[in-house]
């Protein structure tokens, strides 16, 4: 069945020449010059790539903290003890807890966007493992959310640190800001995310690695970007 969509959203994709490929400044511009949100919507950027993601060595994980933020604020948890627990309290996490915080979110509190455990904290946290797997919030050392530097990972975490991860299509999508925020650094974000993306190429990739970059905000139509304008 055909998606239907409404006036304007069909109003704001005349404005999109689906054929262009725009650089990074003009798709930054255009996405909030038509979005139509009643609300600061998130714009994210979405990659396709050219990868397999049944081997193992073509899964890209990691995170990045973005020059010009993210525009939302997050709320952290981090699974500590003794001293880390004073730093992480110090670098402005919002709950810091041990057996305590694994207990809580045994009985279904999940209500923080960022979860950071030091490492020998894994074995209690992974018993909610199955609360937190799904919903994206378990500590990974590949997103530097299992470390002994709580107070970094805090601070990264407050700043605008995002994580990407390729889905099993090979698709990236990211966040990479807010309407609110001026073009260029909207541009700045998107630039800085894919230069890490792009060096993250497997070495087993064979021919072109990207296929394909758009930008778009939460309701609004997919804005193609040149992938040399990056």
């Amino acid at each position: 069945m055909a998606k239907k969509y409404g006036k304007k959203y069909l109003a704001a994709a005349e404005k999109v020449d689906s054929e262009k490929l725009y650089t990074v400044e003009e798709a930054a511009a255009l996405v909030k010059d038509i979005d139509f949100a009643k609300f600061d919507a998130t714009v994210e950027i979405a990659f396709n790539l050219n990868v397999d993601t049944r081997q193992a060595d073509q899964q890209l994980r990691g995170a990045v903290v973005l020059p010009n933020g993210t525009g939302k604020d997050q709320t952290v948890v981090v699974f500590a003890q003794g001293d880390k627990a004073k730093e992480a309290e110090e670098a402005g996490a919002d709950v810091v807890g041990a057996a305590d915080l694994v207990q809580r979110i045994s009985d279904g509190w999940l209500d923080f966007d960022v979860a950071i455990a030091t490492p020998d904290m894994m074995a209690q946290v992974g018993r909610v493992g199955r609360a937190l797997g799904p919903k994206g919030l378990m500590p990974n050392p590949k997103t530097g959310t299992v470390t002994f530097d709580v107070a970094k990972a805090v601070t990264d975490a407050k700043s605008g640190k995002v994580t990407y991860r390729t889905d099993r299509d090979g698709n990236v999508a990211v966040p990479v800001g807010k309407v609110s925020f001026d073009a260029d650094k909207l541009a700045g974000n998107i630039k800085s995310l894919s230069d890490v993306i792009l060096k993250a190429r497997p070495a087993a990739v064979k021919g072109a690695y990207v296929k394909h970059v758009s930008i778009a905000s939460t309701f609004g139509p997919a804005v193609n970007i040149d992938l040399a304008s990056l």
